[in-house]
């Protein structure tokens, strides 16, 4: 399916392949009409993208699942041909799109409050990238039951046609969240996930108080689905489809929290699985505060999870760092946090 796409092209050999009258739209516009059978040009802000995450992104309201069906049935095709759902797509490939029932929805609206909210989190920017600060409670995409998350309301409030996740946080998490601005830094730093020469450091607020001041949590990950449909990570040995994952951790303070011994910890994943610092955390015998899904026996009365995206440490960039939120700054002892901003 790949071309040459590294070449330049004439105007003939750019010629979009399809056995059809209709004229293809761009990839960088909005499909208007998904009741017919759409053509979609690839430009070089979807180049190489996996065929799954463009569709995602073009889909919206599409379930996930219905998507990877449509794919499988023939329904979408690359130049013509048969896909899957991980082929990369290139500049210039016409992708066929079949008509598709898709969920309708007025358009997007962000309040101006909370757009200027968003944007006056923002604690780095440059003409390839942003980093913002995310508030916890808010989900990074919209999707499951979300109308819209941080990404569209981004795109929205600031009028950006390209702005693209280059990794996700939790909803109930805080703190930093890289934002491409174009393709070319979203690959660059996605390299870098990739090649784990980014660093991402935690902080989190756990029961109980750990013995060693400093260890590596090496255990493996097996992502499965409840009967609800929501999805759980649990550490497991013995299955083939766990996956290896790490985590280092360093205790800033141990200290009392409403009676019950606390800690006040640094997480510092090597590897990216979902939900890695919380499952850790809870196999060691130290959940995190807050944690509805791995701490069910949560009693601290907090009022959300205490889980922050603290500092990024990314290659020919300056440290980016995010404070604590007040809430959560609250809950720790004032000489433990001078400890901590020291």
């Amino acid at each position: 399916m790949k071309n040459d796409h590294n070449l330049p092209q004439t105007a003939a050999e750019q010629a979009p392949i399809f056995n059809s009258k209709q004229k293809p739209q761009s990839a960088d516009d909005d499909i208007s009409d998904f009741s017919r059978v759409n053509y979609v040009v690839i430009t070089r802000h979807q180049h190489e993208q996996r065929l799954d995450n463009f569709l995602l992104n073009r889909l919206k309201g599409v379930p996930k699942s219905h998507i990877y069906k449509m794919i499988r049935a023939d329904e979408i095709r690359v130049n013509n041909k048969r896909c899957k759902p991980h082929d990369r797509i290139y500049r210039n490939d016409v992708v066929r799109i079949a008509p598709v029932q898709i969920a309708t929805r007025d358009k997007l609206i962000i309040s101006s409050d909370f757009a200027n909210g968003l944007l006056a989190r923002v604690v780095y920017e440059d003409d390839g990238l942003l980093v913002l600060n995310k508030p916890a409670g808010i989900a990074v995409h919209g999707g499951s039951g979300q109308n819209f998350g941080v990404i569209e309301a981004m795109r929205e409030a600031t009028g950006k046609k390209y702005l693209e996740l280059v990794h996700r946080l939790d909803k109930d998490t805080s703190g930093l969240l890289m934002i491409a601005k174009k393709r070319s830094v979203l690959k660059t730093l996605q390299q870098h996930l990739v090649d784990k020469t980014i660093q991402k450091h935690y902080l989190c607020l756990t029961r109980g108080q750990p013995v060693l001041t400093q260890s590596t949590i090496d255990a493996k990950l097996l992502r499965y689905t409840l009967a609800n449909g929501e999805r759980r990570v649990r550490v497991d040995s013995k299955d083939d489809s766990a996956k290896p994952s790490q985590t280092d951790i360093k205790v800033h303070g141990k200290f009392l929290f409403n009676d019950k011994p606390a800690s006040l910890i640094e997480a510092m994943p090597r590897t990216g699985r979902t939900h890695q610092i919380r499952v850790h955390l809870a196999h060691l015998g130290h959940p995190i505060l807050g944690d509805d899904k791995y701490n069910v026996k949560d009693d601290s009365g907090v009022s959300r999870l205490c889980l922050h995206a603290w500092q990024l440490e990314i290659p020919d960039y300056e440290l980016m760092v995010a404070p604590l939120p007040d809430e959560l700054a609250a809950l720790i002892p004032k000489d433990i946090l001078q400890k901590l901003n020291g």
